[in-house]
């Protein structure tokens, strides 16, 4: 090898060394002219899961058991319909996280990102897809029996189906109970959607 030479490993032409700075200048600009990341709440972008980003709840996705299981265990379930990047979703995060807070333990929360579905329909009763209705959100509650005790699109107020569940699980209505209350952990930041 003593005697070999290698032309390209030879000294850079005067051509090269000018290309090479443009190369680099060129990469400073578009690195200085990178936007900063930024979540709006009103706005229909997608900026990550919006359970992660505007509920602070990263523990919902994904559910622990499907419909089907849930309606064999005759365990109560709260399906959530929803996409990542409607600012209708993003706004109701917070309403989802907080059904799971209170009822997260005694019935199935299955939160589905529609995005997810085919394009076909399903008569199975025990999909998700045999309940979506075309918008999002939208949310059903089923009962122990699998009976299906609220279907609504648009942003339901939780207190809709707080009673739902109260009437499913048989407890006080809420003008004759204790006043629930939340959690600091699971409240919105609106730092983030800045």
């Amino acid at each position: 090898m003593n005697g070999l030479k290698f032309p390209f490993l030879q000294k850079k032409t005067h051509w090269q060394k000018l290309i090479s700075k443009a190369l680099v200048l060129l990469a400073c600009l578009l690195i200085l002219n990178i936007q900063p990341a930024s979540a709006g709440i009103k706005e229909d972008n997608y900026e990550g899961n919006i359970f992660v980003v505007y509920a602070g709840n990263g523990s919902l996705i994904p559910p622990r058991q499907t419909l089907a299981q849930s309606l064999q265990e005759h365990k109560p379930v709260f399906l959530a319909f929803y996409v990542d990047d409607s600012k209708d979703c993003k706004e109701y995060a917070i309403t989802i996280s907080r059904v799971q807070e209170f009822y997260g333990k005694v019935a199935e929360i299955i939160p589905i990102s529609v995005d997810t579905f085919s394009s076909q329909k399903t008569n199975d009763p025990t999909d998700p897809r045999y309940y979506y209705s075309g918008a999002v959100p939208q949310v059903v509650v089923f009962d122990q029996s699998g009976k299906v005790v609220l279907n609504k699109q648009g942003q339901v107020p939780f207190e809709e189906i707080d009673d739902r569940f109260r009437e499913v699980f048989d407890l006080l209505p809420r003008s004759e109970s204790v006043q629930l209350k939340r959690r600091s952990f699971n409240e919105f930041s609106s730092e983030l959607s800045k």
